[in-house]
């Protein structure tokens, strides 16, 4: 599938939803793929992407904002807390803020630095012990605590789990958002994508159905 027609299916998803398609953000995952395919995109003049580690996204994104301009980076994939100085350099958003720990180091290093990415929080909706995320009951508090930081948090991220129906899950999360007063909502990916555009999502993760399998 091409880039091409994501978007066009992300503007028919969000024009079905009587949602504006320019508030929805596709976020191009481009973790494990090979630099020909990433930067084929970048010359089709995409320039929102998101990556899982932060030291692959160190190995590949400074020599492309040699060649491209305006390139956005999102680190989407969990974040250890000795990689967060690098991620704060490299990146424009974290979408997986999870644990005060973490919350906290950004915070100490937005304190030095003067700068900080957007933050979104990953809330784990399906309870499952092996991801990452802040379990739905505890949100709330968590991000009455970030905000206590001084923080930039925009929203809520999730990953449904792969056996249950998505749609709840996007729905929890944007309950849990809009409860809050948080407007930004990560979630969809490449096979359910506009579902998510029509439960509020602001960013879609999209990766294989960009770039094809990855190798």
């Amino acid at each position: 599938m091409s880039l091409t027609e994501i978007t066009t299916r992300m503007t028919k998803a969000a024009t079905d939803a009587g949602r504006d398609p320019a508030d929805v953000t596709l976020i191009a995952v481009s973790k494990m793929q090979p630099d020909d395919r990433v930067r084929a995109v970048l010359e089709e003049g995409h320039r929102v992407f998101g990556e899982n580690r932060v030291q692959e996204a160190a190995g590949k994104w400074p020599a492309f904002r040699e060649d491209f301009d305006g390139i956005d980076l999102h680190i989407i994939g969990p974040l250890q807390s000795n990689k967060v100085r690098q991620a704060m350099e490299l990146a424009q958003a974290i979408h997986s803020v999870d644990r005060p720990k973490l919350a906290t180091a950004i915070a100490r290093i937005a304190d030095e630095t003067g700068t900080c990415p957007e933050l979104f929080i990953q809330v784990n909706t399906g309870e499952e012990p092996q991801k990452a995320g802040v379990l739905p009951q505890e949100a709330d508090a968590f991000i009455k605590e970030v905000r206590a930081l001084g923080l930039p948090l925009t929203g809520l991220m999730c990953i449904p789990p792969v056996e249950e129906a998505p749609s709840l899950h996007f729905a929890l999360l944007a309950k849990i958002a809009a409860r809050n007063g948080l407007t930004g909502l990560s979630m969809g990916m490449s096979g359910d994508f506009e579902q998510a555009i029509a439960l509020g999502a602001t960013h879609v993760r999209v990766g294989s159905a960009i770039f094809g399998a990855r190798d």
